[in-house]
């Protein structure tokens, strides 16, 4: 039976400082980022597009929180998350929207890897992040895992002028920090993957009971 999930990944433990964008001694010199600084800088986080998949007017909305470093997550994306996708989201009753959680700096640049493409290629280089999780996470040190973000991106077609240009956006990366974290509070996140299910948060569960989730909200 395919699960949600065959586990959740580490309390979210950045929200007290601790984020990283840098690579320290290595060129270019990428920007580094606290979380505490994000916190009080005056960021605007409405410039931050949610990621979004399925008819905006669907009746059931899921907001998954995910991590790109977490080994459950990947397990959720290749297996449950196709069918959820098959069964509800191409067919006009999910809305799902993709919201990153950071547990590391890996992560962070998983993250605006991904969304350097912009919203049309988002979901396709998520896929292809969890399908390599465990090969780019091992790479080597901070040098050697941006290294193969970067291949990833461009193999989804984005050059190399602008995936540099996405990866040394301080500013950016610190309005992704703060938003993050306005969402994990307001939502209660503490670890990943988590789910929020028309407005309320669901549990690690076999696929099964979240089809039967779905479908009470459905009315079916």
């Amino acid at each position: 039976m395919s699960r949600i999930a065959t586990g959740i990944c580490a309390a979210v433990a950045i929200a007290a400082g601790g984020y990283w964008l840098s690579l320290s001694n290595s060129s270019p010199s990428y920007p580094l980022v606290s979380g505490a600084e994000a916190q009080e800088a005056d960021l605007d986080t409405s410039t931050i597009v949610e990621m979004v998949q399925g008819a905006e007017d669907a009746p059931v909305e899921i907001i998954e929180y995910a991590s790109y470093t977490c080994p459950h997550c990947a397990t959720f994306h290749q297996g449950a998350y196709k069918q959820l996708k098959k069964d509800f989201i191409d067919t006009g009753k999910v809305k799902f929207i993709y919201r990153e959680v950071y547990f590391d700096r890996y992560g962070l640049w998983a993250s605006m890897v991904a969304r350097c493409g912009g919203p049309e290629k988002f979901f396709g280089i998520t896929d292809l992040i969890f399908e390599g999780q465990s090969e780019w996470t091992k790479a080597g040190g901070p040098a050697e895992i941006v290294d193969e973000l970067r291949k990833i991106g461009r193999l989804a077609g984005i050059d190399n002028e602008q995936l540099e240009a996405c990866l040394q956006d301080g500013t950016r990366a610190q309005t992704l920090v703060a938003w993050y974290q306005e969402n994990a509070e307001r939502d209660g996140i503490q670890a990943t993957p988590s789910f929020i299910v028309n407005g309320k948060k669901v549990d690690n569960q076999s696929y099964a009971d979240f089809k039967k989730l779905i479908e009470d909200e459905l009315g079916s």
